[in-house]
């Protein structure tokens, strides 16, 4: 064999930087804070700081009349949200990488199903395009608005699993202490309670989500923290 021959296996062999598959636990874990940190400013950004200011859920016309006056807000929320889906797949990839050694069937899983919530994540935010098209038939907007709702908080059920089989991984494995695992399970049984209530028509709040914000955000400080220190 040629060295230039040689030369080209070589490189070939070399693997990619964005192929997940061959990213160590270090890599992983910064690549999955990266990711949940973004997100949770851009969707702040996004949904809450730009879009919902602008709906009055029981006022289709006030809707209408103030993203009309603002529709650079309105479509730089959409865009947010948008990206947050991205980052959705970056997150699922890195953690797939992070928990591949622990249980690599269960991480596989795990991966899928955030994918899943993300493609339904993303038919949600379509509803809220259709409702800026909509502008000129308030009562209709205003139901694609609400259709992004119910679409989102339903889909809610699959992260929720997702973040119930991430906890199982965490308590199985051997680097992370158990209590992240606990925190994170119990922030996955509240999104889905909160997709029940909605897909049943139970009537019931849909704020049983906020209380797993504690262990997404730990969870985040040990991806940073302690996360870069693995050596696997």
């Amino acid at each position: 064999m040629t060295s230039t021959t040689l030369d080209k296996t070589q490189s070939t062999s070399k693997a990619s930087p964005l192929d997940f598959r061959t990213w160590s636990q270090r890599t992983a874990s910064l690549v999955a804070g990266f990711g949940l940190a973004a997100m949770a400013v851009v969707m702040s950004v996004g949904w809450f700081g730009l879009i919902v200011p602008l709906i009055d859920h029981t006022n289709a016309e006030a809707t209408a009349t103030a993203i009309t006056a603002a529709p650079l807000a309105f479509l730089g929320g959409v865009l947010a949200i948008a990206i947050v889906i991205l980052l959705d797949f970056v997150v699922a990839a890195a953690w797939y990488a992070l928990f591949k050694p622990v249980n690599r069937t269960l991480s596989a899983m795990a991966a899928w199903v955030r994918v899943v919530y993300s493609v339904l994540f993303a038919v949600a935010a379509a509803q809220l395009v259709n409702a800026f098209t909509l502008l000129d038939a308030p009562a209709r907007a205003l139901a694609a608005v609400e259709s992004y709702n119910l679409i989102w908080v339903a889909s809610l059920g699959l992260f929720g699993i997702h973040l119930l089989l991430i906890a199982y991984l965490i308590v199985r494995a051997d680097f992370i202490a158990s209590v992240f695992g606990v925190l994170l399970g119990i922030a996955g049984l509240c999104y889905i309670v909160d997709a029940i209530g909605v897909l049943f028509g139970l009537g019931l709040p849909v704020l049983f989500g906020s209380f797993g914000f504690v262990g997404e955000v730990a969870i985040i400080f040990w991806l940073f923290i302690k996360g870069r220190t693995l050596t696997r």
